[in-house]
Formats: structure tokens, C-alpha cells, sequence
């Protein structure tokens, strides 16, 4: 669920106490209370009524394009130009993404000994780009949104040369992995969606703007529908894994939060670019995972991707209003 940037920010991120400021904020915030919330009642919905879902599975892709669409029609040329300015800054975050999340799924697989479908699925979770709500909640937590904004792009842009290979690496050693066919998956669902949001944005940006508000809320509604059809697919299994999953969530997230912003704090990116890290390496396209898990592994690989899909965005909004009380 990629929110729209409230216009009165810039690189630094200072918040102002003007209407439009405060009109921002209370928006932002509601999104990441509500989102959760609604995907949690659709994953509830999922387990409760599994069969009200059946034949579902075949349109997540689709869904997902929906949200990466919504994703696309966000963004603006100076997303891309901000990249140019802060070379450095954006390569150390996409460095620490693929590197550190990966690793952790990985490890934390071992470290619980996760049977293969769940192993699979956590680590698909670790090698997908950056959550699509990170960027509002760096906003909240007084990061450097301009930053934040650059990476969860080039993250979602890379993922189709990065995602499946690291995947096959990690993964391979539980389930076959078919890169080529994720590869041409993720194009499809992924970079395809958002190319295409760019271009309508760019030939109708005066009539895409009165939009514009919405689009989150499609976002989150689409994600929970997601949820519910991946949940509702491997209902059977949750009851015996769902405790063990979540304790896999919780140490892959958190860990991502912790080592991310400590990756910002090495790399003397400053104490706001270092929130926006932490945030960008710990919150996943959970979305992106889940369908890639339920296309080319099961739907009880891609429970991992569900739960993420709550969790991530309640431990995100926690550490950010923590964060944005302490001195920056």
C-alpha cells in the first residue's frame, strides 16, 4: 500500500503546523491503523470462510498488478531524480535490503527449523523489495522520506534481476525454484503495473491528482483481499503453523528494523536517513511474495507472506510513533 507523500515535505522532513500539514498527517495515520486492521479481518475471513474463496488463487496476480498500478501512479519524475542526488545513500539501502533480509529468512529458517513449504515461504518474503507503506511510515517517524521514497523505487525496479536469483540460492535447498518463470512473473506483475501507473501520471496528471486519495485505500483493499484468498487457501494448515510462523515473522521483521537502522547508522547516513533504512530493509512487498509463493510453491508456502502483511505494518507503526518522539 504505497501512500501518496504529503506535498509539504521535503529532504528533511520536518513537519509543519500548517492546515495542509496537519490534514497529511491525520490522513497517513489513518492509513497505517486501518490497513492492518483490514487485513487482518480479511485473513480472519479467510480462515472462517475458506470455502467462500475457492478458485481464487488464479487472480492474485492480477490483484497485485492492481496495487503495483496504484504504486506507479504515485510516483513522479523526481522519485528517479532523487536518486541521482543521493547515489551513495540509495545504494547502501538497496545493499542492506537484499542482503540483510534475505539473510535473516534464511536464518531464521534454520534457527526454527521450519518444515520446507514455510521455509520457502519465509525466505521468499526476505528476498522481495521494499514494503509498499514504508514510505508513510518513515514519514511518521520523522525520517528521511526523500530517501525512503528513492530506495522502496529502485528496490521494486531491481526486483526482477534480484528476487529470483537470491530465491534460487536460498531456497533451493527446500523447494525447486523455476527463476526464469519468476523472473518473467514478477515483469508481468510487478514492473509492467508500474510502468504503466507512471505513464498514465505523467499524459494525465491534472485528472490523475483528484485521484489520488483513494488509491491507498484501493491499495489496502486489494492486499486484504490477497490475504484472504492466501489465507483461505492453506486454512487447513494454519491452526498447527500459524505460532510457529508468526514467531518467524516477528524475528525476521524485527531483526530487518534493528540491522537496518543500524546499516544507516554505520554508513553515517545521519539519525533521519537512518530511520527511512529501517524501515526499508524491514518492511516487505509482502504481496509480491505471497503471490509468487501460491504461483510456483503452495499456498501454504505463502501463509509467511500473509502474516508479514499484518505484522510488518503493526511493528512499523509502533517503532514509528517510538521513533517519533526521540530526538533526531
Amino acid at each position: 500500500m504505497r501512500t501518496e507523500r504529503p506535498e509539504h515535505l521535503g529532504n528533511d522532513n520536518n513537519v509543519g503546523d500548517d492546515a495542509t500539514g496537519a490534514t497529511g498527517d491525520r490522513s497517513a495515520r489513518r492509513a497505517v491503523t486501518v490497513f492492518p486492521l483490514l487485513v487482518l479481518a480479511a485473513g480472519a475471513l479467510g480462515l472462517l470462510l475458506p470455502g467462500s474463496f475457492t478458485g481464487w488463487s488464479e487472480s492474485v496476480p492480477y490483484l497485485l498488478g492492481v496495487v503495483m498500478f496504484c504504486m506507479g501512479i504515485t510516483m513522479t519524475p523526481e522519485d528517479f531524480r532523487g536518486v541521482a542526488k543521493r547515489p551513495w545513500a540509495v545504494a547502501l539501502g538497496l545493499v542492506a535490503h537484499y542482503v540483510i533480509m534475505p539473510g535473516l529468512g534464511w536464518a531464521v529458517a534454520h534457527l526454527l527449523d521450519l518444515p520446507p513449504q514455510l521455509a520457502a515461504g519465509v525466505i521468499l518474503v526476505g528476498c522481495a523489495p521494499s514494503g509498499t507503506a514504508s514510505n508513510v511510515v518513515t514519514y511518521l517517524a520523522r525520517g528521511d522520506v526523500a530517501l525512503s521514497v528513492s530506495v522502496a523505487t529502485v528496490s521494486t525496479l531491481v526486483a526482477p534481476l534480484v528476487t529470483p536469483p537470491l530465491t534460487l540460492l536460498l531456497a533451493g535447498e527446500y523447494l525447486p525454484v523455476d527463476a526464469g518463470s519468476m523472473v518473467t512473473d514478477i515483469l508481468k506483475t510487478v514492473l509492467l503495473p508500474v510502468f504503466a501507473g507512471l505513464a498514465v501520471r505523467l499524459l494525465a496528471g491534472r485528472y490523475v491528482e483528484r485521484a489520488l486519495p483513494a488509491l491507498p485505500w484501493l491499495s489496502a483493499v486489494t492486499i486484504s483481499v490477497i490475504v484472504a484468498v492466501v489465507v483461505a487457501g492453506s486454512a487447513d494448515a494454519i491452526k498447527s503453523a500459524a505460532g510457529l510462523v508468526f514467531v518467524a515473522v516477528v524475528l525476521h521483521n524485527g531483526l530487518g528494523l534493528a540491522l537496518g537502522y543500524g546499516a544507516g547508522r554505520l554508513g553515517r547516513l545521519g539519525e533521519p536517513a537512518s530511520r527511512a533504512m529501517a524501515f526499508e530493509v524491514g518492511m516487505q512487498n509482502s504481496g509480491l511474495a505471497a503471490s509468487l509463493a501460491t504461483a510456483h510453491f503452495s499456498p501454504l508456502a505463502a501463509l509467511p507472506a500473509a502474516v508479514f502483511s499484518v505484522w510488518h505494518n503493526v511493528s512499523g507503526a509502533v517503532a514509528a510513533a517510538w521513533l517519533s518522539r526521540r530526538e533526531r
